[in-house]
């Protein structure tokens, strides 16, 4: 009985993923719950398991297709006996990734390139650019939508995917190159236009992963609809040094974590966005939407880019509890294994370039939320005293980015205000003042 293998859901605002690696080769044996082909989406890479034991009787979706959530992967010939040998789905493989075969043939055509012969595996894929999309494949939902959309003839594009199939980057990028003449008629001459610029021996050209490109929508998107303003204050964290010092060593043997400075940061944020609701919000369409729950992003750069994962309820955590999930978030965005689950649905993000050494910058906001806390690096500076003496102080300069249309200045403002008190005296925090 054959079953088949589709596109899990994805998670919230995800309708689509690109098939990174097929795992197995059509034959082999799999078990049930095996793993058998990720996916990159614009977030995550995805691990779709086998949902029978048997042999993978069919591969649908090659590697490289743009794959809607319910799509069809692949089938199991449920209760077969497969081949156990993986050494056939690695010579398979291996051809598929295109960096190292694209610079293997290049020594041999160009003989006279000594030490540059790396950087000159950029002329494959203009080479494919030139190639006619072989539309005995199927488009997938996504180019399909896209062509219907612009009322492109798909012959004319030019193709880089898996034996001539077109991909939506081929699409994006024949509308990207048509945009001069905005006219559909001087779209076939893109092809000679697809070299705006000489390539460089010196240089070598990377294609962006599919999480960067939508962390580029994503931001731009972001400065593009909302009135975005920053307003900033510094904060003396002594007080907060003072904590750590006293506490640290007996907190992390309680606890078996550190104390960190971000479970003070997101339980200052939690009293001031409890107290101007409007900073904690969104907008739907013409609607505002304010959220009775504290869902703090922690943004974390992890070897694919930025991502943010969120800490649920930080009202009713405590700083262990908090400082926990923040830890357990950090290792799994260096091994590249967060859920989709783990970084949605955050109301309110904080990113912290200070420990890159920032000391002042604009965060940008993380759509649909309205606003984003940007720490920096904590620096000595003097300061003059309330009694008028200048002493050496530890000071941090905070940047509140929010959207106009929902905060006004006067909440930003004095939002900020709340969380550098609470900073600079710990004990609000336990008072909610």
């Amino acid at each position: 009985m054959a079953t088949d293998i589709t596109v899990p859901a994805l998670g919230e605002s995800v309708s689509e993923a690109t098939v990174a690696r097929w795992l197995k080769s059509a034959g082999d044996a799999v078990a049930a719950d095996e793993p058998l082909v990720e996916l990159e989406t614009d977030k995550v890479t995805v691990e779709v398991n086998a949902p029978a034991a048997g042999a993978l009787a069919e591969i649908v979706a090659d590697e490289g297709a743009e794959v809607a959530v319910g799509a069809l992967l692949g089938r199991i010939d449920e209760g077969a006996s497969g081949t156990e040998s993986k050494p056939a789905a690695k010579p398979e493989e291996t051809p598929e990734e295109k960096k190292e075969p694209a610079a293997k043939p290049e020594p041999a055509a160009k003989p006279d390139a000594p030490a540059e012969d790396k950087p000159e595996a950029k002329p494959q894929p203009a080479a494919a650019e030139g190639k006619a999309a072989n539309l005995d494949h199927p488009l997938s939902p996504a180019v399909r939508k896209l062509v219907e959309e612009r009322s492109l003839d798909p012959a004319k594009i030019p193709a880089t995917g898996k034996d001539g199939r077109l991909t939506k980057e081929d699409v994006l990028t024949f509308l990207e190159q048509a945009k001069p003449t905005s006219q559909g008629p001087a779209a076939p001459a893109s092809p000679a236009a697809a070299k705006a610029r000489a390539d460089d021996p010196r240089e070598e050209r990377v294609p962006m992963s599919r999480l960067r490109r939508r962390v580029a929508e994503r931001l731009k998107e972001a400065q593009n609809t909302a009135a975005m303003l920053t307003t900033f204050n510094e904060v003396d964290m002594t007080a907060i040094l003072d904590v750590r010092a006293q506490h640290k060593d007996a907190f992390e043997k309680k606890h078996g974590v550190r104390l960190g400075f971000m479970s003070f940061f997101i339980k200052a944020a939690v009293v001031a966005l409890r107290e101007f609701p409007a900073v904690n919000a969104e907008i739907d369409g013409t609607d505002i939407v304010y959220k009775n729950y504290y869902d703090i992003g922690v943004a974390v750069g992890g070897p694919n880019g930025l991502v943010v994962p969120v800490v649920r309820d930080c009202d009713a955590k405590s700083f262990a509890q908090i400082e926990a999930d923040i830890t357990a978030f950090g290792k799994k965005a260096r091994d590249g294994s967060l859920k989709m689950e783990e970084m949605t649905g955050g109301t309110f993000t904080i990113s912290n370039g200070g420990v890159y050494g920032s000391l002042m910058s604009t965060p940008i906001l993380n759509p649909p939320q309205s606003a984003i806390l940007g720490m920096h690096k904590t620096q000595q500076r003097p300061m003059v005293m309330p009694d008028g003496s200048i002493q050496a102080r530890p000071m941090m300069y905070l940047a509140l980015s929010y959207d106009h249309r929902i905060i006004d200045g006067k909440e930003a403002v004095s939002s900020l205000v709340r969380m550098k008190e609470c900073l600079e005296d710990p004990q609000r925090i336990l008072l909610d003042m």
